[in-house]
Formats: C-alpha cells, structure tokens, sequence
C-alpha cells in the first residue's frame, strides 16, 4: 500500500484487508510524508504484520509539470514492492475496500495464472456504489500494443506471484504508471487472467491521483509521447531481461 494524507479513508482500508491476511502475511504500506493523521492511524493498529516504510520523494520529479503525483505514487509503490516477502502480491491504495472474499478468490486463480486483476464496483466518499459491476467483459487484451496505446490496468485491482514481481522491478527512471507496466509485462510474459466477479470498492474521489476511471486532463502531445516513451522502455525489458 501507497499512501499519502489519507487519514480520511485508510482505517477503513486497512480494517478491510487485515482479517484476509494469515499470521505469516505482511501489509506493506510505504508513506510518502504524510501531514494528516495517516500514520497516527497506522500505528494504532500495532500489528505486527503491518511494516511501516518512510519514502523520501526525488527532488528531480519536483520540476516536472505534468503527472508529477503520478511519478511519486509510482516511486512510492516500488518503495513497498521491494520490501515485499511473499509469494504473492496484492496491490492497494489508502481509500478502497477489498470485498471480505478478494484475497480468497485471487489465489484461486493464481494457483493457475501468474498475474490477475479483478473486476470492480465504484463507490463515492460515503460508500454508495455507483458502478456496481465497471467491467462488462475483460478490458486486457493479449496484444501489447493494444494494452499501451488503450490501457485499462488497475494496480488496485491486481495481484500476481513473486517472479513476476522479480521481473517488473527495479521500475526504469521517470515510469508514469506501475500498474501500467507491471500489467503490460505481466500480460505479455505471464499466464495473465482478468477475473469477473468484482472483488473490489474503488473509491471515486476528487483526491484521485490514478484517472483510470475517469479521464486525463493531460495535453493529447503529451499523451502520445509518453507512450511511444513507455514501448521503447517495455521492448528493452522485454528484450535485456
């Protein structure tokens, strides 16, 4: 988990991913400097199983004038990812649900797939849904240069084993999206599944920093450059590694 100022949400959060987990899992949570009561409230859970990370931004992304949350919400992820111990990885933000039978349903299909995102119901600040079923078939397609030019990852909606992981990280410098490319890789290189039934409560707020739901407000020249950006540093993973 990623968080930043989140205090609004994250107990919720939190309180919903806890009883999924054995006495041998870990929640990760890596914060990124938070000034609101978010880590008050990690530490009130006084868990063994929760490891708190402190992430330091890179003052280089500061300059940046577009998308800049976008570059820290992705350093920050990769600060808990490389701590993860696992076998297998859930991806969280700090303002969701998991549904009480996501992590039960996601290692089902992970004892046959590598990588699988889940399907999920959109819900507002008080918890009314508003989408309950967003996906009406699988958004992944099996061609990589569908999956970059139209991509519908969902960082918070996926789960994979440890060697996919392996392969995704160290994330290359400047990566907008994590989801992006650990779904671009996963699908291209891993036995990839898109599971129906939705698993999740994605909350739609102001405050969100991933527009995967919603629409970009970045120009369309800077669009497009990214994501020639983004295939010539998928094709070198996929080529050195």
């Amino acid at each position: 988990m990623a968080t930043y100022n989140g205090a609004k949400f994250i107990k919720e959060q939190i309180d919903s991913i806890l009883p999924q987990l054995s006495a041998d899992d870990e929640l990760i949570i890596s914060d990124d400097g938070s000034t609101d009561g978010t880590l008050d409230i990690i530490a009130s859970y006084n868990d063994e199983r929760i490891k708190l990370l402190h992430h330091q931004k890179a003052p280089s992304l500061a300059k940046i004038k577009h998308s800049r949350n976008f570059y820290y919400a992705t350093e920050n992820f990769e600060n808990a990812l490389k701590e993860a111990r696992g076998d297998y990885i859930f991806l969280s933000d700090q303002d969701d649900v998991w549904k009480n039978n996501k992590v039960s349903e996601s290692l089902k299909f992970l004892q046959n797939y590598d990588i699988v995102m889940s399907n999920f119901s959109i819900i507002d600040e008080s918890n009314n849904i508003t989408n309950q079923k967003f996906y009406k078939k699988s958004p992944i397609s099996k061609f990589l240069l569908v999956n970059i030019a139209n991509s519908h990852f969902i960082g918070c909606c996926m789960a994979f084993r440890k060697s996919v992981l392996k392969y995704c990280i160290p994330f290359p410098q400047k990566l907008l999206a994590h989801d992006y490319w650990i779904g671009c890789l996963g699908a291209k290189k891993f036995l990839f599944s898109f599971i129906d039934e939705p698993l999740h409560l994605y909350r739609r707020t102001t405050n969100n920093v991933s527009t995967s739901t919603g629409t970009s407000n970045n120009p369309v020249v800077y669009k497009v450059l990214y994501r020639f950006q983004f295939l010539i540093k998928i094709l070198v993973q996929l080529v050195t590694k």
